[in-house]
């Protein structure tokens, strides 16, 4: 029995939208934070694969009809959920005595391969931006995730680590140390133990290299994750809400948008969070019919658009009949061959002068009003409600 326990694993997920949780349940109010998916057990507070995070998305013209089809990467969607489950199907745990991350944060060995100890880098790094833009081993050391980064000398976290971790003063001081250089690197200070960030002084500076140096897009993901597996998972929304302001709202980092939307996003274990984020980027996502992450357009039923009734915000459910009263008001005032449908009806600026050149009479449009009545009865309206 125990070896058939041992070896059953968890169905993984097969398609973006068996990933993503965000809009499962969608509110505008904050849902309670046992919405979390994170399925962590014994962690009271509330990470990246060395990869591409560009999967080569198509660019994007103005003409809606000329664009190709846009698709989430499922990629990164099943990265992004495994790391929220905390890896269902993660193989057994090591020892007490290799929590080699745990050890590296006491200052007890260095990092492998480049024999260097945190306190060096935390006291002689600061600043170094050339070092720590072209060293390519030490990202792996100092924000470690239960996941098998680009440096093999490095060791993936356990649940017990983690514990561990979170329970260490001394490991814990100097992880904020850590996260605070890199911060500094990407040209952002941190304000305060909430994990609140802001422009740093040389924030122009230092965001035109981020712009530039798009493999560092990698190591903020695998940031975001370490931070959620080692305590801190209130500090990612406040970054992540920074990267979209940026790169969505103020196109001084054009190139992270992608990866901000797509990745960093989806670190956030709370759905409520994650949603919230979402609602901000697509206020200025340009264009804004390219936003693909969410909500999902909501389609709904009535009438419009050709025999098929199947069309584009059709959502298949047949409107109502109108009663004989009703079609007879509509036959009597159409007589021009103009149809009017309920959302043509409600933005007509004046029904009784301004559709007056329009080839239709004001009781037409009581008409078709009353008919359009008849199917808000049922719920029902003709438009695709926007993203």
């Amino acid at each position: 029995m125990g070896n058939l326990l041992g070896s059953w694993r968890l169905k993984e997920p097969s398609t973006v939208e068996e990933c993503d949780s965000t809009w499962g349940s969608d509110s505008e109010s904050d849902e309670p934070a046992a919405e979390d998916d994170s399925g962590v057990s014994g962690s009271g507070s509330p990470a990246e694969s060395d990869r591409d995070p560009e999967d080569g998305s198509p660019q994007l013209t103005d003409s809606p009809e000329s664009l190709p089809k846009m698709k989430r990467s499922f990629y990164a969607a099943r990265d992004l959920y495994k790391y929220r489950h905390s890896y269902p199907n993660y193989r057994k745990s090591r020892q007490p005595n290799e929590y080699r991350n745990l050890r590296f944060y006491l200052n007890k060995i260095p990092l492998v391969p480049d024999g260097i100890y945190v306190e060096e880098i935390l006291t002689k790094w600061r600043g170094d931006y050339d070092k720590l833009e072209h060293n390519h081993t030490y990202i792996q050391w100092l924000f470690p995730l239960r996941e098998q980064g680009l440096n093999f000398y490095a060791h993936e976290l356990t649940q017990e680590e983690i514990k561990e971790f979170q329970s260490t003063r001394e490991a814990k001081r100097r992880f904020l140390a850590a996260y605070s250089l890199m911060l500094d690197f990407y040209g952002i200070k941190l304000l305060d133990k909430s994990g609140n960030v802001a422009r740093a002084s040389n924030w122009q500076e230092r965001f035109q290299h981020l712009n530039e140096s798009q493999h560092n897009y990698l190591r903020i993901t695998r940031i975001l994750k370490s931070l959620g597996e080692l305590g801190y998972e209130a500090f990612k929304a406040p970054l992540v809400h920074l990267f979209l302001e940026e790169s969505v709202c103020h196109n001084s980092l054009p190139n992270m948008q992608h990866s901000a939307l797509e990745y960093f996003v989806y670190t956030i274990r709370l759905p409520a969070t994650r949603r919230r984020l979402l609602r901000y980027a697509r206020q200025h996502y340009r264009p804004a019919h390219a936003f693909l992450w969410g909500p999902p357009p909501k389609r709904r039923g009535g009438g419009g658009g050709g025999s098929g009734g199947g069309g584009a915000g059709s959502s298949g459910i047949r409107a109502p009949a109108p009663t004989p009263e009703q079609q007879r008001r509509g036959e009597e005032s159409t007589g021009s061959g103009n149809t009017v449908s309920s959302h043509d009806a409600v933005t007509c600026p004046d029904l009784a002068g301004g559709c007056a050149g329009l080839g239709f009479s004001v009781a037409g449009l009581e008409g078709a009003l009353t008919m359009a009545g008849a199917r808000g009865e049922k719920g029902e309206r003709n438009e695709i409600v926007p993203l």
